[in-house]
């Protein structure tokens, strides 16, 4: 398993933007985010007045996947099942801050500007040979 979660921390760490579904009227709605991760915490930034935030309010259960990069058929990715939060704390505003989100946001302590926590129930590790897929349930 610590072989499993290192492969996942490595596709965390080198790919940043992956897809976001949320539950609308009970069917998916996907769009493109950009993720930070905290071991395997997932943190996304996003405006509080979007229809992502008000799906999940309504039904925390997301989907992401992230770690394809489009080189070949052999890429490996993640498939992540898990619940969705909203985060507007001080601290994880600022611990998030960077230039891209300077381009939406006038600072760490724009109203506007909350983060999405999502808490992984399943991590599957996909398209890594004969091994995969390698599922880490949590």
């Amino acid at each position: 398993m610590e072989k499993l979660k290192t492969d996942i921390l490595h596709i965390l760490k080198e790919h940043k933007v992956g897809t976001l579904a949320t539950v609308k009227n009970n069917k998916p709605h996907t769009r493109y985010m950009t993720f930070f991760n905290d071991d395997l915490t997932l943190y996304t930034p996003t405006g509080k007045d979007t229809y992502k935030v008000e799906e999940i309010e309504k039904n925390s259960n997301v989907h992401i996947l992230i770690g394809y990069s489009g080189e070949g058929m052999g890429d490996s990715f993640l498939e992540i099942e898990g619940t969705a939060q909203i985060d507007d704390s001080r601290e994880t505003k600022e611990r998030l801050w960077n230039e891209e989100i300077a381009k939406w946001f006038n600072g760490p302590e724009d109203p506007e500007y909350i983060v999405l926590q999502i808490t992984p129930s399943t991590i599957r590790y996909m398209n890594d040979g004969e091994k995969t897929p390698q599922v880490l349930e949590l």
